[in-house]
């Protein structure tokens, strides 16, 4: 994959690898039906929870770097629950899911992802 993406290409890509994840631990963790499953999956994919999640993580300077350069793109899309500041936290959040997955640091990019869904 092309490693020279946007910070907003990043955020559409971490959002993927992100809602996969969610989804499938959903499905493994709890047996529901799928309206009550979809709520589930919804609040840990929101844009305040993800905002959450980012706020809690200790970051190395690469990853500092990548949620500083995502977070401050400019967007012409805002969330539809979630103020601007939590939304700009979630594309950082996202941007950094992709940046692990792109680059190979699956060990780093499961931890995230595991601390994601607590």
């Amino acid at each position: 994959m092309n490693k020279n993406l946007s910070p907003l290409e990043m955020a559409y890509l971490g959002d993927a690898i992100h809602t996969m994840f969610v989804r499938e631990w959903a499905l493994e963790n709890y047996n529901l039906p799928m309206n009550e499953l979809n709520k589930v999956c919804s609040e840990k994919c929101s844009a305040v929870h993800q905002s959450q999640v980012l706020s809690g993580l200790s970051l190395t300077d690469e990853e500092a770097d990548i949620v500083r350069r995502a977070r401050n793109v400019k967007s012409k899309h805002t969330a539809k629950n979630a103020d601007v500041k939590d939304y700009k936290f979630a594309t950082a959040f996202e941007a950094l899911v992709a940046h692990l997955k792109i680059t190979g640091q699956n060990e780093r990019l499961n931890e995230i992802l595991e601390i994601s869904v607590k």
